[in-house]
């Protein structure tokens, strides 16, 4: 796909701090990923000063890989006891996803042995009550609709580890791993498609935001992305189109850089948006570069956080990486069609 037939009138990057500084927003999102209790936390009191409606946790919120649950719930509690953290849990609502590192294994999917030991320990991080009906459920996918006197957003928090199939490694050197063909294997498992068909299909938001911990479009590079399982990333398509879901945008992490990338999905009004941020506490400081068909700017390889501001006047919605000091690193922003 030709990336300048993706690059709406409206987009722009920017690499000043300086920009949007006026703009207005009705509700805020903030998220990040990749976050290791035992380094230097520096960006709780930036997150704070942006007044997010919700704060995201994108995956990689500890880093436990371990079958010992004990270990696990530890790493927890280091993270819960930060106390810019806990600043920020008393005034602003979490959700979340986990990845392969809180989750307890690197890369792992549904094969990993200590996933439901594992996914109480996240729950009760995440501050989920003994009687929600995620306790009982496989998976920690979950959905919420925030509403203001302007109107709606909705957001979907996937689970792409608890029923993913193995990755299929690759043939080559260049490669950890490689797509599947023919329609083989899964990320989200039946049970959670099935769910996510009738959150879309009875969504009548004004925004959709879905969190998945992996990158939906970048498919280049080798590693754990949505492109391993190609009819996945499709099936996810036809459902948005199928049930006309407007305005949706993707947000992700696991990757350790940050970036936005878009594609053009026939049957939808607007580009469909990756924004990958990653990570909070640590980055791929030794990167040199990876393709990516979708990307959009440059990729960010330095410590950051995530920001969505959305007007429902305009339907404008600003998105911004975010660094040290509250240095604005890259921006993208666009006009949403309002029906």
């Amino acid at each position: 796909m030709k990336k300048k037939a993706i690059l709406p009138i409206l987009f722009m990057l920017m690499t000043s701090s300086i920009f949007s500084q006026n703009n207005v927003s009705d509700f805020t999102i903030v998220f990040g990923s990749c976050s290791k209790p035992t380094l230097p936390q520096p960006f709780w009191e930036d997150i704070i000063s942006q007044k997010p409606n919700v704060f995201i946790w994108g995956g990689d919120n500890v880093y436990a890989d371990s079958e010992n649950m004990e270990k696990v719930a530890n790493d927890y509690k280091a993270q819960n006891a930060i106390e810019g953290y806990k600043k920020l849990k008393i005034n602003v609502p979490i959700m979340g996803t986990w990845d392969d590192h809180d989750y307890g294994q690197n890369d792992a999917g549904k094969e990993w042995i200590m996933k439901k030991e594992s996914q109480q320990l996240f729950l009760d991080f995440m501050g989920v009550s003994k009687n929600d009906k995620r306790r009982n459920q496989e998976g920690v996918y979950t959905s919420q609709v925030f509403e203001i006197d302007k109107g709606s957003v909705k957001i979907i928090v996937l689970d792409t580890r608890y029923f993913r199939t193995a990755l299929k490694r690759s043939t080559t050197e260049e490669n950890r791993y490689e797509p599947y063909q023919s329609g083989e294997g899964t990320i989200l498992g039946e049970k959670q498609w099935l769910w996510l068909e009738k959150e879309l299909a009875s969504n009548y938001s004004d925004f959709l935001v879905i969190v998945s911990s992996i990158q939906f479009l970048s498919a280049e590079h080798g590693f754990e992305t949505w492109g391993n399982f190609p009819h996945e990333v499709k099936k996810l398509q036809d459902l948005l189109v199928k049930n006309a879901v407007r305005n949706a945008i993707i947000i992700s992490g696991d990757r350790h850089i940050s970036e936005f990338s878009s594609a053009k999905v026939k049957g939808l009004k607007y580009p469909l948006i990756d924004f990958t941020s990653s990570g909070l506490t640590h980055s791929y400081s030794k990167y040199t570069g990876e393709s990516n068909r979708y990307r959009l700017g440059r990729v960010i390889s330095v410590p950051s956080f995530g920001v969505i501001q959305f007007n429902f006047d305009s339907y404008k919605v600003t998105m911004k990486m975010i660094g040290e000091s509250n240095t604005v690193l890259q921006d993208y922003k666009r006009e949403y069609p309002k029906n």
